[in-house]
């Protein structure tokens, strides 16, 4: 296994890194026997490194890694889990998801522990409240022995949070698609350079690039040397000397068994210039499928009115590039700001024309706008978005709280 390394405390971390976000799943439930096989096979073959949260797998995902990394595998793995940041209200909250995960884990300590999904209006709320106090706190008393984030906001948003204060850590969305969408290619590079341990999601998008359009396996093709488009992606990520470690969720043993071959030789700067173009073919393959021509350069931001301009393009972009369900969901939690906090979704816009002005692709974007928020947020949009805020965050806790009981009763 390729390690790569923590600057500020020295630890070797992983390349390749375990996402407890996607394990197999069997009933709707954790195939626990089956997602063990593969945890232990991973950690026996090299990874240390494994990422988990509180909500992930309605609940069960860090019981289920507290039940399995008893038996000696607990000191053979950097734990990282995160803060559910849209449930904590108040210092004490911070506190008690704090207890409760660590006893979801069977740990006395987690060695990354990351505010969830922070972006900039989140970031604001919970500063107001204490949340930096309390991480420097429990850092300082050994429960956590490195503190950071999670991120999906934009590229601005992204270096305030970097510069607001000293983190050991941050956990970005970044693949060959994702350059310059979020904290993008700037801000990895950005972060690293201010000596922040950079983590990668995401590196396939979702699956997205595992699964390529026919136009794109034909360039992949071309190629001299067979590779699977997931580990194209993955050694694209790699590449990136300012990368530590890239979290990949594995549902089979034999991805498990693909990734960890990828992360033994994908060596920072080892691509070829030719590698390199056939990354730029099958970028343009996907961009032709856009309806929306952006190229997420930023030129266009920050709007006057708080639309976040690229990220509206990109959840359009995506229903119709790749034909998947649940577009308009995300756009109302991550523009209508249902978690976060911070509305930025199209329907802001007030047509003032400064974007068009700026924009290098010379797009009509609020004419653009008006349709993103016709066909992503439709009519009733921000009762839907009043909605969310006041019930959806309650319903989603009182979920987790049940899912968990549940899952303890089936372990009984």
């Amino acid at each position: 296994m390729q390690y790569r390394k923590n600057e500020k405390n020295g630890e070797k971390i992983s390349a390749l890194g375990f996402g407890a976000m996607r394990l197999p799943t069997k009933n709707g439930m954790i195939d626990r026997e089956k997602a063990k096989k593969q945890i232990y096979y991973a950690i026996d073959h090299g990874v240390n490194f494994i990422d988990t949260a509180f909500p992930y797998h309605g609940g069960s995902s860090e019981s289920f890694l507290g039940e399995i990394l008893k038996d000696g595998y607990r000191e053979k793995v950097l734990l990282c889990t995160k803060m559910p940041s849209w449930s904590v209200k108040k210092y004490d909250d911070m506190e008690k998801y704090l207890e409760k995960q660590l006893e979801k884990l069977q740990t006395d300590y987690i060695d990354y522990y990351l505010i969830h999904s922070l972006g900039k209006g989140s970031f604001q709320r919970l500063k107001e409240i204490g949340v930096l106090e309390f991480l420097e706190e429990k850092k300082s008393n050994g429960i956590i022995k490195n503190i950071g984030f999670s991120f999906h906001d934009n590229g601005d948003a992204f270096q305030c949070i970097v510069d607001a204060h000293p983190w050991d850590a941050c956990l970005i969305q970044y693949n060959y698609l994702d350059e310059k969408t979020q904290a993008g290619t700037e801000g990895l590079e950005y972060a690293h350079s201010q000596g922040v341990t950079v983590i990668i999601m995401e590196p396939l998008k979702g699956g997205i690039l595992a699964d390529v359009p026919e136009e794109a396996q034909k360039i992949w093709d071309k190629a001299p040397v067979e590779r699977s488009p997931a580990e194209w992606a993955l050694r694209w990520v790699l590449d990136h000397p300012e990368v530590t470690c890239v979290v990949s969720g594995m549902g089979e043993l034999q991805e498990v068994q693909e990734n960890l071959q990828v992360a033994e030789e994908a060596l920072p700067g080892t691509l070829t210039s030719d590698e390199l173009k056939l990354y730029y073919e099958v970028k343009e393959v996907y961009h032709d499928l856009m309806k929306i021509n952006c190229t997420s350069c930023g030129y266009c931001m920050p709007c006057p009115v708080g639309v976040d301009i690229p990220s509206c393009f990109e959840i359009y972009n995506h229903k119709y590039m790749f034909k998947t369900s649940g577009t308009s969901f995300t756009y109302l939690t991550r523009l209508g700001g249902v978690f976060s906090g911070n509305e930025s979704h199209a329907g802001l816009c007030n047509g003032c024309g400064k974007c068009v002005r700026a924009c290098p692709q010379k797009l009509e974007i609020p004419a653009l706008l008006e349709g993103v928020s016709k066909e992503l947020g439709g009519f009733g949009f921000q009762y839907r978005v009043k909605i969310g805020k006041t019930i959806l965050v309650p319903l989603f806790d009182a979920f987790l709280s049940l899912s968990e009981r549940f899952s303890r009763r089936s372990r009984a």
